[in-house]
């Protein structure tokens, strides 16, 4: 059998969508999340999906995956660019394990599948993150080495204006959004579930990959600095120049008033 999971937006509207799901199919709100009981043939499949722009889709079909993810669409809030996609296989045994891209469930209880979808949900998010940061030092790579190699940026007033509204846009979308990363809510009210999605998060490395996004954060952060410090140097250079050239009209004019008297 097989998981799937979406990372298609910044966000969804998850009330609103909760309701428009129930008019079709067995549908729960839980904090944050809407689970969906999805029947096909004799057998059904579970989805879960997340306020923060993920859904978790457990042993549904290719077409059905594809109606579901097409039902979200009036609800997404900032919709990505590319969808982030990761796929896993699982089966049940006697206790949760995870190995490559196998994941086997101790039971088939909803909130077993649901603690995992957490895990599961938040890494498609964090790779969403680890994206946007990858495109914003791709975007930008020339800046640092253009300081490096001729001691300024090689930029216009205007563009720098525009790369410090795209840096300060990622960021804070970023910086908006991170809290999602942090251990559910959910567990508060479920603290038993709770080791199911610790050894998810374990496994998909979310605490230390978190760690690196906040530091990547940090650099972008200096970067926005460096840019601004340039643009503050341009504008000292012209108001420099400005000051000199009304020095040399100044000596100028005084020139021909007294020396040459020509004025």
């Amino acid at each position: 059998m097989k998981c799937t999971v979406y990372c298609t937006a910044s966000s969804y509207n998850i009330k609103p969508l909760f309701h428009a799901l129930k008019s079709r199919y067995t549908a729960t709100f839980y904090r944050d999340l809407v689970h969906v009981e999805v029947p096909y043939d004799k057998s059904h499949g579970d989805a879960f999906y997340f306020s923060h722009g993920s859904v978790v889709l457990w042993n549904i079909p290719k077409e059905q995956e594809n109606e579901l993810l097409f039902q979200v669409k009036d609800y997404e809030l900032q919709p990505n660019d590319e969808i982030e996609t990761d796929k896993f296989e699982y089966c049940y045994g006697d206790a949760l394990s995870i190995e490559e891209d196998v994941i086997t469930l101790p039971n088939k209880k909803v909130l077993t599948k649901l603690a995992i979808s957490h895990g599961l949900a938040q890494s498609a998010k964090l790779s969403t993150f680890e994206l946007a940061i990858q495109k914003i030092f791709h975007d930008t790579k020339q800046i640092p080495q253009d300081l490096v190699k001729k001691g300024n940026i090689n930029l216009s007033r205007k563009e720098i204006r525009r790369k410090m509204g795209e840096l300060f846009l990622e960021r804070n979308s970023i910086n908006i959004h991170v809290n999602v990363l942090d251990v559910p809510d959910f567990f508060w009210d479920a603290p038993e579930y709770k080791p199911l999605y610790m050894t998810v998060a374990t496994w998909l490395d979310i605490e230390d990959r978190v760690e690196v996004l906040n530091q990547r954060l940090g650099v972008v952060h200096e970067l926005f600095e460096m840019l601004g410090n340039e643009l503050n140097h341009q504008h000292s250079c012209r108001l420099e120049w400005a000051i000199i050239l009304l020095i040399v009209i100044e000596v100028l004019l005084t020139l021909f008033r007294d020396v040459f008297r020509l004025i």
